[in-house]
């Protein structure tokens, strides 16, 4: 038995989805722990692309039971929606489960998303508006609804009325936008009884499921850098996508879990505003953002490309406890005759390793770049590491060494089959 735990080691949109795909199919369970709507994995399985944002990815395996976390707020119409999606492509969802303690995304907490940025012009955070950063400031606020009072309709409508007063007041005199019609309610309490039959224990379910010695696989969303904590503060998102969020996120003890691979490309990308110190504004960075296809599996949006920034990597590696790494988009490099790696910051003539707190350091932060030879063949076809060009394998171990930890997973293409395992 395994308890394996996935996670983004950059800003999110490292790959996650392709490689939890791969060890789902191996598992027996797999848990999301954090996150909402607003982010997304995208799975290639057997030719027929899937676009997920809530459920876990064990849900294309008949037989693998998904738990959807504490951690995660949950939008009951996306929700339903996806399962619905899901449905309709033949795939069975008896096996999904939702945590009764997992707080629900409200339809105030989408309008008060919109304001705040609005209200906050050419210093947006850049989010995806979808009332994910409100739904978890009301979980710290102790004003939140969860999951099991969203399945109790009397409780529900007493809760949320009484809620939405103060909601109103907030909307109305501080932001001057329009108050939130009760009218919902009776549309949520409706998604409440479609949601009732998945909606359980999840703690005490999944902690069953380890004792048994089942095969788990943990699963957040977004990245290091997006962490509440250790991230880019505050080009952030509002949870823990670092491994310490699956302990709190699924209720479980660190000591239960085995493994913890953090997920990263060959190169680096991110989506929104902040510092970005290897970014490439030259057409390299636009040959890499097409040949990987660089764009959000949410929102659609192009992410900013730049070279593999060792100093996150290693950062990364502290804060997760991370076992191994599995690098992704290894392919989206051939052709390039030249290859930068980021190993150190510049800050006024001193070389620093560590990644710093301060935005203003990071925005003034210089990188220190090691050059090395590209690949001019396609390596999409490698099944083994010893079928990589000699240059893409010095670039593996340029990283292992650098990293401190091995490079477990290679991925040169979007399919299952183009994995290369170390």
């Amino acid at each position: 038995m395994s308890v394996r735990c996935i996670i983004g080691a950059q800003w999110g949109d490292e790959g996650k989805g392709k490689i939890t795909d791969y060890l789902a199919e191996r598992s027996e369970v797999v848990a999301r722990y954090q996150g909402g709507s607003n982010a997304g994995h995208t799975v290639d399985k057997d030719g027929e692309v899937f676009k997920l944002h809530l459920v876990p990815s064990g849900i294309l395996y008949e037989g693998c039971m998904n738990i959807i976390g504490n951690g995660v707020v949950v939008d009951p119409p996306e929700l339903l929606k996806e399962i619905d999606g899901l449905k309709a492509k033949g795939l069975a969802v008896e096996n999904l489960r939702v945590s009764d303690r997992a707080q629900v995304v409200m339809p105030y907490h989408r309008i008060l998303d919109m304001l705040i940025e609005g209200n906050h012009k050419g210093s947006e955070i850049g989010t995806t508006l979808r009332g994910i950063g409100p739904a978890y400031t009301d979980k710290a606020a102790r004003c939140g609804v969860r999951m099991s009072e969203l399945v109790n309709e009397d409780v529900f409508r007493a809760r949320t009325e009484a809620i939405l007063k103060e909601k109103n007041e907030i909307i109305k005199k501080v932001y001057n936008g329009d108050k939130v019609s009760s009218s919902f309610i009776e549309e949520y309490i409706e998604y409440g009884r479609r949601l009732k039959p998945y909606v359980v224990d999840a703690s005490a379910l999944l902690y069953e499921y380890i004792r048994e010695g089942k095969d788990v696989l943990l699963e957040g969303a977004q990245g290091t850098l997006l962490d509440i904590d250790h991230g880019t503060y505050p080009y952030v998102t509002s949870s823990n996508p670092t491994a310490g969020g699956a302990c709190t996120g699924l209720g479980i003890g660190p000591t239960l879990i085995d493994e913890v691979i953090g997920v990263a490309k060959a190169y680096t990308t991110r989506v929104g505003k902040g510092p970005f110190p290897t970014e490439i504004k030259s057409e390299v960075g636009s040959y890499i953002r097409d040949r990987g296809y660089e764009y959000g599996t949410t929102t659609g949006r192009p992410r900013r490309v730049g070279w593999l920034d060792l100093v996150i990597l290693r950062y990364a590696v502290r804060i997760n406890g991370l076992t191994s790494i599995a690098i992704t988009k290894l392919d989206t490099l051939d052709g390039l005759e030249g290859i930068n790696v980021c190993t150190a910051y510049d800050v006024d003539g001193e070389a620093i390793y560590d990644f710093p707190a301060d935005l203003d350091v990071l925005e003034k932060v210089k990188p220190e770049y090691h050059a090395m030879s590209g690949w001019d063949i396609d390596i999409s076809g490698a099944r083994r590491f010893d079928e990589l060009p000699k240059e893409a394998r010095e670039y593996i171990e340029f990283i292992e060494d650098n990293a401190g930890v091995p490079v477990s997973i290679i991925s040169v293409g979007p399919e299952r089959h183009q994995t290369i395992i170390r």
